[in-house]
This record gives structure tokens, C-alpha cells and sequence, in this order.
């Protein structure tokens, strides 16, 4: 007879265990940003459209870049800075003038 009393205690044991275990929160999930750096010359309008400043067209494309890419949509785009792009080696030659500057997006999840 105490076995099943034993067995039965256990069981009421365990399960309240996992009832409290599972009434605590999820952990947060991190926010995730990654910026990409894409030529101007890649084509398919996006030049034009993210090189122009905020618009409706920029949106679409850079949120249509960021979903490609696994996020869940842009953040931020524009032509990137010189400095996020350059700089890595203290005495780097200037691009030439008429060299287009990349493209910058910045998806989050």
C-alpha cells in the first residue's frame, strides 16, 4: 500500500514543479540589428531609391532587402558614410571623386 502512495506523491510533486517552472516568463529575446553594405551599381532600382532619402519607395526596398535576409524589416538606410565603409588603415587613399558610395540598411529582427 505505500507504494502507490509514494508513486502518487511523486507524481503531484513533479507536476507542481512544472506548473510553476512553466507559469515564469520567457526569457527576452535579444533585438537584433545588422547593417549591410551594398554597391549602388547593384541594380534593380535600389540606388535610386535608397540614395534619394527617406521615401515610400526606400521602405519598400529596404524592407524588401531585410526580408531576403532573414530580418523582419529595415530600420534605417540611406548612401553610407565614408567612415562606415573606409578607415580601417590610417593613410587610405581617397576613392576617386565620381566613385559611388555603397548603399547602407540596417535590419532588425
Amino acid at each position: 500500500m505505500r507504494r502507490p502512495v509514494v508513486a502518487l506523491l511523486a507524481l503531484v510533486l513533479t507536476t507542481a514543479a512544472h506548473q510553476a517552472h512553466a507559469g515564469e516568463a520567457a526569457p527576452a529575446r535579444a533585438h537584433v540589428e545588422k547593417t549591410f553594405l551594398i554597391p549602388a551599381e547593384e541594380g534593380y532600382g535600389v540606388g535610386e531609391c535608397l540614395s534619394s532619402g527617406p521615401s515610400e519607395c526606400g521602405q519598400v526596398v529596404a524592407n524588401a532587402w531585410c526580408e531576403s535576409q532573414g530580418y523582419a524589416s529595415a530600420v534605417n538606410y540611406g548612401v553610407a558614410a565614408q567612415d562606415e565603409y573606409t578607415g580601417a588603415i590610417p593613410a587610405a587613399p581617397m576613392p576617386a571623386p565620381n566613385a559611388a558610395r555603397p548603399l547602407r540598411i540596417t535590419c532588425q529582427d
